[in-house]
């Protein structure tokens, strides 16, 4: 399952800790975040619950860039 997420980054190098970071996240199967479009999308492994992972990523983010904010669509 794949989904689209707004974030708020303020830069291009926050961005790239940001996808990371939820790359790492158990759950993800790949994630990628545009700073210009301020979208983060997400693919998910088979049988995960996405809202449950997004918690863990906004958690994982926030380990590396504090104020980064991912808004659910």
């Amino acid at each position: 399952m794949k989904k689209t997420y707004k974030i708020y980054v303020d830069c291009a190098n926050c961005a790239n800790k940001m996808e990371v970071a939820a790359n790492k996240t158990e759950g993800v199967k790949e994630a990628s975040v545009n700073f210009m479009t301020l979208k983060m999308k997400v693919e998910f492994e088979e049988g995960v619950e996405p809202q449950e992972v997004m918690k863990e990523v906004l958690k994982n983010c926030k380990k590396v860039e504090d104020d980064c904010e991912i808004y659910y669509e």
